[in-house]
């Protein structure tokens, strides 16, 4: 059993879904186009929530929020299967 960190588990909450789905195929190397596509929103759009979700996470890149995502227990390496909900990115 993995035990997250106090930080992990407040970053967790503040962590939607899809955020997490966009972390997990920016960590699998996808492009920014293909993420957008697999999350049915708009390349600003993604960049925006993208953004927002860096600074709440205190990283300066994509680099940055992947490493610390992975460090934190919020990703995990996987067989690339991702599920993704219907739903739009929320703020």
């Amino acid at each position: 059993m993995f035990v997250y960190s106090m930080e992990a588990r407040t970053l967790m909450l503040q962590i939607t879904p899809r955020e997490r789905a966009a972390l997990q195929l920016l960590a699998d190397g996808k492009a920014f186009n293909e993420i957008a596509g697999s999350l049915a929103v708009a390349e600003c759009e993604l960049e925006a929530h993208l953004t927002t979700l860096f600074a709440r996470m205190g990283a300066a890149s994509r680099t940055e929020a992947v490493s610390a995502a992975f460090r934190r227990g919020l990703l995990t390496v996987h067989d690339g299967i991702h599920e993704v909900d219907d739903g739009r990115l929320e703020s």
